[in-house]
């Protein structure tokens, strides 16, 4: 049995990143850039105007100015200004040629088609976005390993790019093992519980921007769990089993995965909720076995499932540990570390009820995860402690 450090880097040892692939802009949201990406031209493209207003030859600034045209957003129109006149000009419309000033519409008067200045504050080239002022033609627009926020994609799409190379998300399949597991919205038989895992983890996979996701029902049997497991290795970059990982009779899981040619990892860690947690890879494939109580399946996910997930997909490692102050004092065995459910605001946290593994209302009301040490048996009221924050 490892502690819950050695068991992060061992996962994050065997996780590599998966290969790029190619997608449109409108379908990267969520990934990570895979290459550098050079600018294909100047953005701008031209000199244009920052403003509604007039479009002017500074040095003419002081005197009434003929209005000899108008350019628009989009204008192909070549206008050319001469001494003494002026163009009526809107937002990101190409200034026309011998204008180096645009003048806010607010601060001119109009009478008889000329144009006075009435602002004792302009200055020469001001309300002008110059040629490449956003980026140049050949320069570095955005690097290797960013994140494609909505902003981001907005940008690359604003110098003219409509595909990205990117790491991709995961295969991920869910494997679901158990004789007593019921759906739900079916009546309960004796010794049934509804099935819960499969709500819990396709969400919160959904949530990491994982869209390919199967799901497998298996009975409590050695040979289904190994010919479901074996189908599921060539179809997933990343394998899910929920149950059957400790030591019962119905407990298959580990034997399963050996019989497949999975090499082990580890099989358990100091923690709590999640002990019997299990990790081994085939390849570069990476396979959980998560204990079948669906805290201890949440935790898990949070803990180790989620950071593999980020790093095969190219993500740098978040880090979602926050320090807060504990509203009241709490007690535990020494051993373990425990991930306690809690909920944070303005930097006090307090532990709820119902930690139990097979309990969930409390994990549907947190918003993070209390983590105390494992060595330690008693955290004092108003002690700093570590959080970790529960992704939105």
């Amino acid at each position: 049995m490892i502690s819950v450090s050695e068991a992060k880097s061992a996962i994050l040892n065997q996780a590599k990143l998966l290969k790029p692939i190619t997608l449109p802009l409108m379908d990267a949201l969520g990934h990570t850039l895979a290459v550098d990406i050079f600018a294909s031209l100047d953005i701008p493209a031209f000199k244009q105007s920052s403003m509604d207003g007039y479009a002017i030859r500074f040095e003419d600034h002081t005197m009434p100015l003929i209005i000899t045209g108008e350019m628009a957003a989009g204008s192909s129109l070549e206008l050319n200004l001469k001494p003494g006149e002026a163009a009526r000009i809107f937002t990101g419309a190409p200034l026309p040629q011998g204008a180096d000033t645009v003048v806010m519409q607010e601060k001119v008067s109009v009478e008889s088609g000329k144009v006075s200045i009435k602002d004792p504050m302009l200055k020469m080239g001001i309300n002008t976005r110059e040629k490449g002022a956003e980026v140049k033609l050949g320069a570095l627009a955005i690097t290797k390993d960013t994140f494609l926020t909505p902003a981001a994609l907005g940008f690359l799409a604003g110098i003219g790019e409509s595909h990205v190379s990117v790491y991709p998300k995961p295969r991920v399949s869910i494997l679901l093992t158990g004789k007593e597991l019921q759906t739900p919205g079916n009546n309960l038989g004796p010794g049934q519980v509804y099935e819960s895992n499969s709500f819990a983890l396709r969400g919160v996979l959904l949530q990491a921007g994982v869209s390919q996701i199967s799901l497998y029902i298996v009975d409590d049997n050695l040979q289904e769990l190994k010919t479901v497991l074996s189908k599921a290795l060539e179809n997933s970059d990343v394998v899910l089993l929920t149950g059957g990982v400790s030591v019962g009779d119905y407990d298959f899981v580990v034997e399963a995965a050996r019989l497949c040619g999975v090499e082990q990892i580890f099989h358990k860690v100091r923690q709590k909720p999640g002990k019997p947690l299990y990790f081994g890879t085939s390849g570069s494939k990476l396979i959980f076995g998560l204990p079948g109580n669906p805290s201890s399946v949440l935790n898990c996910y949070y803990q180790f499932v989620l950071p593999a997930i980020e790093t095969l997909s190219g993500r740098k490692a978040v880090d979602r540990f926050v320090d807060a102050i504990l509203e009241v004092g709490y007690e535990k065995n020494a051993g373990l570390t425990h991930f306690v459910k809690a909920f944070i605001r303005n930097g006090k946290v307090i532990p709820l009820g119902a930690q139990e593994s097979f309990k969930m209302s409390s994990f549907a009301a947190a918003n993070c995860m209390i983590a105390l040490d494992e060595d330690r048996t008693t955290f004092a009221q108003g002690e700093t402690v570590r959080v970790f924050m529960l992704p939105e």
